[in-house]
């Protein structure tokens, strides 16, 4: 059984990893051309963004269906490798569950001939059973110790690849990804923050969670659909999220505000110069860090009470259309006092994230 759970686990492992999540054709656009209206441009790609894809800064590509990049198989997980990335979580822990049993009752076993009890204390003989000299396999002190490595080992990766995997299935069963679910998370501040009266309902939830669930987990392995085109609940249609992201788009431009770099930043992640308290609350994410000269201009679009997150405004003429986007610290600039982007303060300053 102990075999059964590696084979299965390295398969969908390597699945995962070389199956890749699927890509969206370099120079794709939809089929009629007025519905260019309703989607985003990528220009590394040079191609729209379908519905549900992002462009990943690690593949350097645009995603199917994009959950997020997972450094642990050094790919992103969507479109079609979502499943197989999924059981890998959930065969993962049973595995290790499964060999935390077989180390406990091995300790157990060895070690109920080695205790004495006494009046004050407790003692452990490793050297030899007292009741069965006859061990099968020696148990010393150094099998001991790497018995209880092993079994800390095996416990932490239950508790730790359990979690993600609930998280994979909470996200599965309503039919979204991490990404979709920080869409909608942000349409309905964006709603309550306008007070425009209308409602977000989410295209591509079935309504049933065995619906959902066959979107992803199919008997041959492969996931229902192109990855381009997916089928959407009554009352909305194809591009319903991506008019919603249009929305969130265009807000953020609305709510930026402009600032100007008093402080060169090399881009480190954790940089000592600009004090202690910036050192130590450095966001935890995998977006870039950017680095700034003094006098260069950036669009911040939301913050932490120690760094900036931005756009840096660049010529677009003499840097090829490239953006760069990234966290830097907050005491590295300076708001701008001819801003007319806006007066309002940073989204991320009001939501406080």
């Amino acid at each position: 059984m102990l075999l059964n759970w590696t084979v299965m686990i390295l398969y969908n492992y390597f699945s995962a990893m070389f199956v890749g999540p699927g890509y969206v054709p370099l120079g794709w656009t939809p089929e009629k051309t007025q519905d260019c209206m309703y989607l985003q441009y990528c220009k590394v790609c040079q191609s729209y963004k379908a519905p549900r894809s992002h462009h990943c800064r690690k593949c350097n590509r645009c995603v199917m269906k994009m959950d997020h990049h997972c450094p642990w198989i050094n790919n992103c997980c969507g479109y079609q490798n979502h499943a197989s990335f999924t059981l890998f979580l959930l065969l993962a822990p049973l595995g290790c569950i499964h060999a935390s049993f077989i180390f406990v009752m091995t300790m157990y076993t060895q070690l109920y001939n080695r205790i004495s009890f006494g009046w004050s204390s407790v003692k452990i003989d490793m050297s030899a059973a007292k009741r069965d000299p006859r061990a099968i396999i020696p148990f010393g002190l150094s099998a001991f110790a790497a018995s209880l490595f092993a079994l800390g080992l095996a416990l932490g990766t239950t508790i730790a690849v359990g979690m993600l995997f609930i998280i994979q299935m909470k996200v599965i069963l309503t039919n979204k990804t991490s990404i979709e679910s920080w869409i909608e998370e942000k349409a309905k501040d964006r709603i309550q923050y306008y007070q425009t009266g209308e409602t977000f309902i989410f295209p591509y939830d079935m309504g049933s969670k065995w619906k959902n669930f066959k979107q992803v987990f199919t008997w041959s392995g492969i996931p229902e659909g192109d990855g381009l085109d997916w089928p959407v609940r009554d009352g909305c249609h194809q591009y319903s999220l991506t008019i919603e992201q249009l929305k969130q788009k265009a807000d953020k431009r609305v709510r930026s505000v402009r600032y100007r770099a008093v402080e060169d930043y090399s881009g480190v992640c954790c940089p000592v110069t600009k004090g202690v308290k910036t050192f130590f609350t450095t966001p935890c994410t995998e977006e870039p860090r950017i680095a700034l000269s003094k006098g260069d201009l950036i669009l911040a679009t939301r913050g932490l009470k120690h760094w900036m997150y931005g756009e840096k405004i660049l010529d677009s003429a003499a840097d090829g259309g490239i953006r760069e986007r990234g966290w830097f610290p907050r005491k590295c600039v300076e708001k701008c006092q001819y801003d007319s982007e806006t007066d309002q303060p940073v989204d991320g300053e009001k939501k406080n994230r």
